[in-house]
């Protein structure tokens, strides 16, 4: 599988690393981003090719993996799709507009691609895929990180934010996209509270979904990117993961 990159920050630092330390039949090849330098150095350290253009890696790629923001992805999905390639989205909380998340599926159905997306930075998405098939009543999210990561100068916990999924994404399009995930996992707008808390050093996200199956709670406390705090080691990891699977012929889990 040849796969190009849009997007050369922490996550594809991390995934790059990852994948060229193995034998797995993925190719990592070409890179992308708006600050060009960061393309060539990525590209650089993994033996690829740096473009100027995202047409210039569209005809010699399977796959492309999105790992810029909510906005780039806007900017680009429909370009990939319509080349019949399949996308991997890192930046989920994009895919909470409607009208975009139609027109992403549509083209994806009318050129036969598929779009990915990882479970991220939360662990209890699969459990939630598998109790959409009946009836969930409730679903939460509580997001706690630290000063640093919301980029914020607080002493004491603050709740930033409380409301729905719909409008966090819009308030904080690069620290919520776990909560895009859920509403989409769970096809429900779910209830969002944020807090920023000088007192943790992780990303802490909590989760509460009930319905006609029962219900769960999950917590995960995920280190942050040494080079950029608001993203999780984890999300990196699922994609990870993710791009793994696709050359393997045994799969656990929803």
């Amino acid at each position: 599988m040849n796969i190009g990159i849009v997007g050369c920050g922490a996550i594809a630092n991390i995934i790059v690393s990852k994948i060229m330390s193995e034998d797995n039949g993925l190719e990592i090849k070409y890179f992308y981003d708006r600050d060009a330098e960061r393309a060539e150095n990525l590209a650089s350290l993994a033996g690829g090719i740096a473009v100027l253009k995202l047409e210039d890696m569209l005809k010699s790629v399977d796959l492309v993996l999105e790992a810029a923001s909510p906005y780039a992805l806007k900017s680009v999905a429909l370009e990939i799709l319509e080349y019949g390639v399949d996308l991997m989205v890192m930046s989920v909380g994009a895919l909470m507009d409607e009208d975009f998340r139609l027109k992403v599926s549509e083209l994806a159905n009318k050129n036969d691609a598929h779009v990915y997306a990882p479970s991220g930075a939360i662990v209890g998405l699969d459990g939630i895929k598998a109790s959409s098939i009946g009836n969930i009543t409730e679903a939460s999210l509580t997001t706690r990180k630290s000063p640093k990561s919301l980029g914020r100068k607080v002493t004491e916990e603050e709740v930033l934010f409380e409301g729905k999924a719909s409008e966090a994404v819009k308030i904080f399009p690069v620290n919520i996209n776990v909560a895009a995930s859920l509403s989409i996992a769970c096809n429900m707008d779910i209830d969002v509270k944020i807090i920023v808390d000088p007192k943790v050093d992780r990303n802490v996200h909590e989760v509460f979904v009930k319905g006609d199956f029962g219900e769960f709670k999950t917590i995960s406390k995920n280190i942050p990117c040494n080079s950029n705090p608001k993203t999780s080691m984890l999300a990196a990891y699922s994609a990870i993961k993710l791009l793994k699977s696709f050359n393997e012929h045994t799969s656990i889990g929803t």
